[in-house]
Protein backbone atom coordinates (compact mmCIF):
# COMPACT_ATOMS: atom_id res chain seq x y z
CA UNK A 1 0.00 0.00 0.00
CA UNK A 2 1.50 3.15 -0.82
CA UNK A 3 2.28 6.10 1.71
CA UNK A 4 -0.85 8.52 0.20
CA UNK A 5 -3.23 5.54 1.13
CA UNK A 6 -1.26 4.81 4.14
CA UNK A 7 -2.14 7.92 5.35
CA UNK A 8 -5.75 7.93 4.55
CA UNK A 9 -6.45 4.75 6.75
CA UNK A 10 -4.51 6.61 9.34
CA UNK A 11 -6.17 10.30 8.98
CA UNK A 12 -9.67 7.95 9.16
CA UNK A 13 -8.95 6.15 12.37
CA UNK A 14 -7.38 9.58 14.00
CA UNK A 15 -9.61 12.21 12.72
CA UNK A 16 -12.66 12.17 14.84
CA UNK A 17 -10.00 12.95 17.92
CA UNK A 18 -7.89 15.57 16.38
CA UNK A 19 -11.28 17.38 15.11
CA UNK A 20 -12.29 17.16 18.99
CA UNK A 21 -9.22 18.20 20.59
CA UNK A 22 -8.84 21.58 17.99
CA UNK A 23 -13.30 22.02 18.97
CA UNK A 24 -11.77 21.96 22.92
CA UNK A 25 -9.04 24.30 22.18
CA UNK A 26 -11.10 26.85 20.86
CA UNK A 27 -14.15 26.54 23.59
CA UNK A 28 -11.93 26.29 26.90
CA UNK A 29 -9.40 28.71 28.48
CA UNK A 30 -7.63 29.37 31.41
CA UNK A 31 -7.08 32.80 32.88
CA UNK A 32 -3.25 33.29 31.53
CA UNK A 33 -1.85 32.37 28.22
CA UNK A 34 1.59 32.07 28.00
CA UNK A 35 4.13 34.48 25.80
CA UNK A 36 4.26 32.41 22.31
CA UNK A 37 8.09 33.79 22.08
CA UNK A 38 8.88 31.53 25.18
CA UNK A 39 10.38 28.03 25.26
CA UNK A 40 7.59 25.50 25.99
CA UNK A 41 9.14 23.43 28.23
CA UNK A 42 7.10 19.64 28.55
CA UNK A 43 8.17 16.19 30.49
CA UNK A 44 6.69 12.80 28.91
CA UNK A 45 7.17 10.34 31.77
CA UNK A 46 6.41 6.78 30.55
CA UNK A 47 6.06 3.55 32.52
CA UNK A 48 9.51 1.76 31.27
CA UNK A 49 11.00 1.58 27.74
CA UNK A 50 10.84 -2.16 27.56
CA UNK A 51 7.51 -2.26 26.08
CA UNK A 52 7.76 -0.91 22.61
CA UNK A 53 4.12 1.07 23.22
CA UNK A 54 5.91 3.38 25.38
CA UNK A 55 9.00 3.59 22.95
CA UNK A 56 6.33 4.75 20.58
CA UNK A 57 4.60 7.06 22.72
CA UNK A 58 8.03 8.55 22.99
CA UNK A 59 8.85 9.02 19.06
CA UNK A 60 5.43 10.44 18.61
CA UNK A 61 6.33 13.44 21.66
CA UNK A 62 9.64 13.68 20.20
CA UNK A 63 7.73 14.53 16.17
CA UNK A 64 5.10 16.78 17.87
CA UNK A 65 7.77 18.52 19.90
CA UNK A 66 9.85 19.37 16.62
CA UNK A 67 6.84 20.39 14.95
CA UNK A 68 5.56 23.03 17.83
CA UNK A 69 8.87 24.01 19.15
CA UNK A 70 8.27 22.23 22.38
CA UNK A 71 11.05 21.36 24.71
CA UNK A 72 10.75 17.87 25.17
CA UNK A 73 12.68 15.88 28.63
CA UNK A 74 11.67 12.35 28.38
CA UNK A 75 12.08 10.00 31.29
CA UNK A 76 10.69 6.40 32.14
CA UNK A 77 10.32 4.04 35.13
CA UNK A 78 13.60 1.30 35.32
CA UNK A 79 10.07 -0.90 34.76
CA UNK A 80 6.49 -1.45 34.99
CA UNK A 81 5.49 -0.71 38.77
CA UNK A 82 8.46 1.40 39.37
CA UNK A 83 6.63 4.29 41.25
CA UNK A 84 9.90 6.23 42.51
CA UNK A 85 11.67 7.11 39.46
CA UNK A 86 8.79 8.61 37.82
CA UNK A 87 7.81 10.80 41.04
CA UNK A 88 11.70 11.77 41.09
CA UNK A 89 11.20 12.36 37.48
CA UNK A 90 8.09 14.73 38.46
CA UNK A 91 10.13 16.88 40.77
CA UNK A 92 12.84 17.31 37.99
CA UNK A 93 10.36 18.95 36.26
CA UNK A 94 9.06 21.29 38.88
CA UNK A 95 12.17 22.56 39.59
CA UNK A 96 12.96 23.06 35.54
CA UNK A 97 10.12 25.07 35.37
CA UNK A 98 8.19 22.86 32.50
CA UNK A 99 4.60 24.17 31.64
CA UNK A 100 3.04 20.52 31.82
CA UNK A 101 4.20 17.14 32.54
CA UNK A 102 3.03 13.99 30.30
CA UNK A 103 2.66 10.65 31.98
CA UNK A 104 1.74 6.95 32.17
CA UNK A 105 1.73 6.93 35.65
CA UNK A 106 3.03 3.38 37.47
CA UNK A 107 0.62 3.24 40.51
CA UNK A 108 -1.17 5.45 43.02
CA UNK A 109 1.69 6.20 44.74
CA UNK A 110 2.99 8.84 41.96
CA UNK A 111 -0.43 10.52 41.84
CA UNK A 112 0.53 12.76 45.42
CA UNK A 113 3.45 13.87 43.26
CA UNK A 114 1.34 14.86 40.66
CA UNK A 115 -1.09 16.82 42.35
CA UNK A 116 2.04 18.42 43.92
CA UNK A 117 2.92 19.37 40.42
CA UNK A 118 -0.23 21.01 39.39
CA UNK A 119 -0.23 22.43 42.80
CA UNK A 120 3.09 24.28 41.42
CA UNK A 121 1.08 25.25 38.52
CA UNK A 122 2.13 22.51 35.64
CA UNK A 123 -0.43 21.18 33.66
CA UNK A 124 -0.84 17.26 33.97
CA UNK A 125 -2.34 15.23 31.05
CA UNK A 126 -2.36 11.28 32.07
CA UNK A 127 -1.79 9.02 29.11
CA UNK A 128 -2.95 5.51 28.62
CA UNK A 129 -3.36 5.09 31.89
CA UNK A 130 -6.23 7.50 33.78
CA UNK A 131 -5.19 7.22 37.40
CA UNK A 132 -7.09 6.64 40.47
CA UNK A 133 -7.73 10.02 42.17
CA UNK A 134 -8.93 12.61 39.31
CA UNK A 135 -7.55 15.21 41.18
CA UNK A 136 -4.34 13.99 40.14
CA UNK A 137 -4.62 15.63 36.69
CA UNK A 138 -6.03 18.30 34.57
CA UNK A 139 -7.08 15.92 31.64
CA UNK A 140 -6.41 11.97 30.83
CA UNK A 141 -5.59 11.03 26.64
CA UNK A 142 -6.51 7.51 26.18
CA UNK A 143 -7.97 4.63 24.88
CA UNK A 144 -11.49 3.15 26.16
CA UNK A 145 -9.88 0.64 27.95
CA UNK A 146 -13.06 -1.23 28.84
CA UNK A 147 -14.04 -0.97 25.42
CA UNK A 148 -10.70 -2.58 23.95
CA UNK A 149 -11.47 -5.35 26.41
CA UNK A 150 -15.31 -5.51 25.36
CA UNK A 151 -13.94 -5.82 21.82
CA UNK A 152 -11.63 -9.45 22.65
CA UNK A 153 -14.33 -10.71 24.92
CA UNK A 154 -17.03 -10.50 22.12
CA UNK A 155 -14.84 -12.04 19.58
CA UNK A 156 -13.53 -14.67 21.48
CA UNK A 157 -17.12 -15.68 23.10
CA UNK A 158 -18.48 -15.57 19.03
CA UNK A 159 -14.73 -17.60 17.89
CA UNK A 160 -15.50 -20.24 20.75
CA UNK A 161 -18.79 -20.87 18.88
CA UNK A 162 -20.76 -22.68 21.77
CA UNK A 163 -17.87 -24.67 23.17
CA UNK A 164 -17.04 -24.76 27.07
CA UNK A 165 -14.42 -21.78 27.19
CA UNK A 166 -11.85 -22.62 29.89
CA UNK A 167 -10.26 -19.12 30.68
CA UNK A 168 -6.62 -17.75 31.75
CA UNK A 169 -6.35 -14.60 32.96
CA UNK A 170 -2.27 -12.96 32.50
CA UNK A 171 -3.26 -9.30 34.22
CA UNK A 172 -0.30 -6.54 35.17
CA UNK A 173 -0.26 -6.19 38.99
CA UNK A 174 -1.68 -8.51 41.70
CA UNK A 175 -0.42 -6.11 44.56
CA UNK A 176 -1.70 -2.87 43.13
CA UNK A 177 -4.72 -1.32 41.28
CA UNK A 178 -3.81 0.62 38.27
CA UNK A 179 -7.47 1.51 36.27
CA UNK A 180 -6.03 0.01 32.94
CA UNK A 181 -5.49 -3.43 34.31
CA UNK A 182 -8.99 -3.41 36.11
CA UNK A 183 -10.79 -1.74 32.59
CA UNK A 184 -9.14 -4.69 30.39
CA UNK A 185 -9.70 -7.50 32.51
CA UNK A 186 -13.48 -6.64 33.40
CA UNK A 187 -14.17 -5.71 29.89
CA UNK A 188 -13.35 -8.77 28.44
CA UNK A 189 -15.42 -10.88 30.84
CA UNK A 190 -18.21 -8.48 30.13
CA UNK A 191 -17.36 -8.59 26.47
CA UNK A 192 -17.46 -12.63 26.76
CA UNK A 193 -20.99 -11.95 28.79
CA UNK A 194 -19.60 -12.85 31.92
CA UNK A 195 -21.12 -11.38 35.12
CA UNK A 196 -18.05 -9.60 36.33
CA UNK A 197 -19.55 -8.57 40.27
CA UNK A 198 -17.62 -5.84 41.25
CA UNK A 199 -16.16 -4.12 37.55
CA UNK A 200 -13.84 -2.26 39.77
CA UNK A 201 -12.31 -5.55 41.39
CA UNK A 202 -10.35 -8.04 39.29
CA UNK A 203 -10.93 -11.88 40.32
CA UNK A 204 -14.14 -11.74 42.51
CA UNK A 205 -16.38 -12.70 39.51
CA UNK A 206 -17.74 -16.24 40.08
CA UNK A 207 -15.45 -19.21 39.04
CA UNK A 208 -17.80 -21.15 36.80
CA UNK A 209 -20.71 -19.93 35.22
CA UNK A 210 -22.83 -19.03 31.69
CA UNK A 211 -20.99 -16.85 29.03
CA UNK A 212 -23.09 -15.55 25.91
CA UNK A 213 -22.32 -18.96 23.91
CA UNK A 214 -22.00 -21.48 27.16
CA UNK A 215 -20.42 -22.78 29.91
CA UNK A 216 -17.40 -20.68 31.06
CA UNK A 217 -14.52 -22.23 33.58
CA UNK A 218 -12.06 -19.17 34.86
CA UNK A 219 -8.80 -20.65 36.09
CA UNK A 220 -7.24 -17.98 37.41
CA UNK A 221 -5.43 -14.67 37.06
CA UNK A 222 -2.40 -14.03 37.44
CA UNK A 223 0.04 -11.18 37.12
CA UNK A 224 2.74 -10.47 34.41
CA UNK A 225 4.20 -6.91 34.60
CA UNK A 226 2.73 -6.43 31.46
CA UNK A 227 6.32 -8.24 30.30
CA UNK A 228 7.12 -11.02 28.51
CA UNK A 229 8.64 -12.90 30.81
CA UNK A 230 5.99 -12.28 33.05
CA UNK A 231 3.96 -13.61 30.45
CA UNK A 232 5.34 -16.89 30.41
CA UNK A 233 5.65 -17.63 33.91
CA UNK A 234 2.25 -16.47 34.71
CA UNK A 235 0.65 -19.09 32.08
CA UNK A 236 2.87 -21.68 33.43
CA UNK A 237 0.92 -21.46 36.40
CA UNK A 238 -2.28 -21.16 34.78
CA UNK A 239 -1.75 -24.61 33.42
CA UNK A 240 -0.30 -25.94 36.43
CA UNK A 241 -3.72 -25.26 37.85
CA UNK A 242 -5.82 -26.47 34.38
CA UNK A 243 -3.90 -28.17 31.39
CA UNK A 244 -7.29 -27.57 29.68
CA UNK A 245 -7.42 -23.81 29.20
CA UNK A 246 -8.49 -22.56 26.08
CA UNK A 247 -8.82 -19.22 26.12
CA UNK A 248 -6.09 -16.45 27.40
CA UNK A 249 -6.70 -13.30 27.84
CA UNK A 250 -3.30 -10.96 27.83
CA UNK A 251 -3.28 -7.22 29.19
CA UNK A 252 -0.99 -6.50 26.44
CA UNK A 253 0.97 -8.20 23.74
CA UNK A 254 3.78 -8.53 25.39
CA UNK A 255 2.92 -10.84 27.84
CA UNK A 256 0.72 -12.72 25.13
CA UNK A 257 3.82 -13.91 23.80
CA UNK A 258 5.27 -15.11 26.69
CA UNK A 259 2.37 -16.65 27.09
CA UNK A 260 1.92 -18.23 24.01
CA UNK A 261 5.38 -19.79 24.57
CA UNK A 262 4.93 -21.66 27.67
CA UNK A 263 1.57 -23.18 26.38
CA UNK A 264 3.91 -23.97 23.06
CA UNK A 265 6.39 -25.52 25.66
CA UNK A 266 3.35 -27.72 27.79
CA UNK A 267 2.38 -28.85 23.72
CA UNK A 268 -0.87 -26.68 24.22
CA UNK A 269 -1.54 -24.23 21.14
CA UNK A 270 -4.16 -26.57 19.54
CA UNK A 271 -7.71 -24.77 19.93
CA UNK A 272 -5.93 -21.92 22.20
CA UNK A 273 -7.46 -18.38 21.54
CA UNK A 274 -5.63 -15.87 22.67
CA UNK A 275 -6.88 -12.25 22.39
CA UNK A 276 -5.07 -9.36 23.55
CA UNK A 277 -4.73 -5.67 23.18
CA UNK A 278 -2.11 -3.18 21.62
CA UNK A 279 -1.54 -3.46 18.02
CA UNK A 280 2.01 -2.80 17.66
CA UNK A 281 3.80 -3.56 14.72
CA UNK A 282 4.94 -6.68 16.44
CA UNK A 283 1.58 -8.09 17.53
CA UNK A 284 0.21 -7.83 14.05
CA UNK A 285 3.06 -10.34 13.04
CA UNK A 286 1.48 -12.50 15.58
CA UNK A 287 -1.81 -12.65 13.99
CA UNK A 288 -0.83 -12.98 10.99
CA UNK A 289 1.71 -16.42 12.14
CA UNK A 290 -1.17 -17.34 14.37
CA UNK A 291 -0.12 -16.68 17.96
CA UNK A 292 -2.70 -13.94 18.64
CA UNK A 293 -5.75 -14.61 17.37
CA UNK A 294 -7.16 -10.93 17.96
CA UNK A 295 -5.97 -7.66 19.70
CA UNK A 296 -7.81 -4.37 20.18
CA UNK A 297 -5.16 -1.51 18.47
CA UNK A 298 -4.30 1.44 20.42
CA UNK A 299 -3.17 4.72 18.86
CA UNK A 300 0.40 5.96 21.86
CA UNK A 301 2.01 7.65 19.25
CA UNK A 302 -1.50 9.66 18.64
CA UNK A 303 -1.57 10.15 22.25
CA UNK A 304 1.54 11.31 22.77
CA UNK A 305 0.85 14.18 19.82
CA UNK A 306 -1.77 15.44 20.99
CA UNK A 307 -1.02 15.77 24.93
CA UNK A 308 2.29 17.88 23.05
CA UNK A 309 0.13 19.58 20.93
CA UNK A 310 -2.28 20.58 23.82
CA UNK A 311 0.19 21.82 26.41
CA UNK A 312 1.55 24.00 23.86
CA UNK A 313 -1.22 25.48 23.18
CA UNK A 314 -2.33 25.72 26.08
CA UNK A 315 1.00 27.23 26.97
CA UNK A 316 0.66 29.86 23.85
CA UNK A 317 -3.15 31.01 23.83
CA UNK A 318 -4.18 29.75 27.17
CA UNK A 319 -6.71 27.04 25.74
CA UNK A 320 -6.91 23.91 27.27
CA UNK A 321 -8.38 20.55 26.13
CA UNK A 322 -11.60 19.28 27.01
CA UNK A 323 -12.64 15.34 27.71
CA UNK A 324 -14.40 13.44 24.69
CA UNK A 325 -18.19 13.69 24.98
CA UNK A 326 -20.20 11.61 27.33
CA UNK A 327 -16.77 10.27 28.95
CA UNK A 328 -14.53 11.28 31.17
CA UNK A 329 -11.19 11.70 29.67
CA UNK A 330 -10.10 12.39 26.32
CA UNK A 331 -10.60 9.24 23.98
CA UNK A 332 -7.90 8.54 21.56
CA UNK A 333 -9.73 5.44 19.50
CA UNK A 334 -9.38 2.03 19.42
CA UNK A 335 -9.87 -1.08 16.51
CA UNK A 336 -10.52 -4.78 16.92
CA UNK A 337 -7.69 -6.57 14.85
CA UNK A 338 -7.91 -9.68 13.34
CA UNK A 339 -8.07 -12.53 10.18
CA UNK A 340 -10.61 -14.16 11.45
CA UNK A 341 -14.09 -12.53 11.61
CA UNK A 342 -17.05 -12.81 13.24
CA UNK A 343 -20.29 -12.37 12.31
CA UNK A 344 -21.93 -8.58 13.66
CA UNK A 345 -18.43 -8.34 15.23
CA UNK A 346 -17.12 -4.70 13.66
CA UNK A 347 -13.36 -5.66 13.10
CA UNK A 348 -9.90 -4.39 10.67
CA UNK A 349 -7.53 -7.08 9.25
CA UNK A 350 -4.26 -8.07 10.15
CA UNK A 351 -2.78 -6.36 6.62
CA UNK A 352 -5.13 -2.63 7.47
CA UNK A 353 -3.93 -2.76 10.87
CA UNK A 354 -0.01 -3.33 9.51
CA UNK A 355 -0.69 -0.41 7.83
CA UNK A 356 -1.24 2.07 10.55
CA UNK A 357 0.36 -0.08 13.52
CA UNK A 358 3.52 1.01 15.93
CA UNK A 359 6.75 -0.02 17.13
Amino acid sequence: MNRTVRGALRNSLVTTSTLALGASLALAGCSDGGDSDDTVGVSLIVKTTTNPFFVAMQEGAEAAAEDTGVELTMAAGKQDGDEETQIQAIENAMSRGDQGILITPNGPGVEDAMIRARDAGLYVIALDTPPSDPESVDITFATDNFLAGQKIGEWTAAKLGGEKAVIGMLNIFDDKIVSVDVQRDQGFLDGMGIDTADAAVIGDESATGQYSGGEYEIVGHEATEGAEEGGRTGAENLLSANPDINVLYTINEPSAYGGYEAFEAANATEGLIVASVDGGCAGIDAITGGIIGATSQQYPVKMAELGVEAIHALATTGEAPETTEGLDFFNTGVELVTDEPQDGIESITAADGGDICWG
